[in-house]
């Protein structure tokens, strides 16, 4: 596939806000008699290649699935390593994400992260907060479930502490309690590897998101079937509850 080929998808067809569920760095490095944490950097020059596909294409926002909150169960050894990568990652890529306009962003209980890779996070964070072109937000301990369970803690301190009304929540104030409030939802979410499950990921954000699964494993995922599934994306109706004959006759899709 041709880059030019995602010239002639309309602007306003593209995605706005793609996530990805970046599975399959253990099998990639167990199918090449690999130690796992070789699939994990390998996996991370998969990273790079993608977040340079969306802004040269015009994704507005790309959030990965970097590190969940159930994946702290892992040997331990394993997630020290992991930690470095993403120290790593950050220190190599700031200047990237500084000359490409990129802002980075985060989602997940940062808090468990360890203080040397949470700090040049954070550290990251503040000297790309001015960027406009492109959005890139990496979901680090982050679980869907414990994050909708930290929105209705915090909706109940509220309803006591600050004389919020239970009458007055609804889905937009019920957004505003969830690590994504400041984002559109995914349009579409994409997972590699061949799992066929979505895992604890944007559980509220993704109820009408598009889904779209491929058996590469992300080591191997890079621009070209990028394209792809965003050319399958923009070949789909996406009703939000109306009819097709609805879609078709004008009416406007929206949640």
């Amino acid at each position: 596939m041709h880059e030019e080929d995602i010239k002639n998808i309309p602007k306003e067809r593209l995605p706005r806000h793609i996530a990805i569920i970046m599975d399959g760095n253990g099998r990639w490095a167990k199918r090449r008699g690999l130690p796992r944490i070789m699939g994990h950097r390998q996996g991370v020059k998969a990273v790079k290649e993608i977040v340079t596909a969306a802004r040269q294409i015009g994704i507005a926002q790309l959030t990965l699935y970097a590190f969940s909150k159930e994946n702290w169960n892992r040997p331990k050894d394993e997630v020290s390593t992991l930690m470095d990568i993403l120290y790593n990652y950050l220190d190599r890529e700031l200047a990237t994400m500084l000359q490409n306009d990129i802002r980075l962003v985060t989602i997940g209980e940062i808090e468990l992260i360890p203080e040397k890779a949470r700090q040049k996070l954070l550290e990251s964070i503040e000297r790309t907060r001015n960027n406009r072109s492109m959005t890139l937000c990496l979901a680090l301990s982050y679980g869907g479930r414990a994050e909708i369970v930290r929105a209705a803690q915090k909706i109940a301190q509220d309803i006591l502490n600050k004389g919020l009304d239970s009458a007055s929540i609804d889905e937009t104030l019920f957004k505003q309690y969830l690590f994504t409030a400041s984002m559109p939802d995914p349009d579409l979410i994409i997972r590699t590897s061949g799992e066929m499950r979505i895992s604890n990921f944007l559980l509220y954000q993704g109820a009408y998101s598009e889904l779209y699964f491929t058996g590469t494993l992300w080591p191997d995922f890079d621009k070209e079937e990028f394209i792809a599934a965003i050319k399958d994306y923009c070949g789909r109706q996406r009703r939000f509850g109306l009819t097709g004959e609805q879609i078709g006759k004008g009416g406007k899709a929206a949640l």
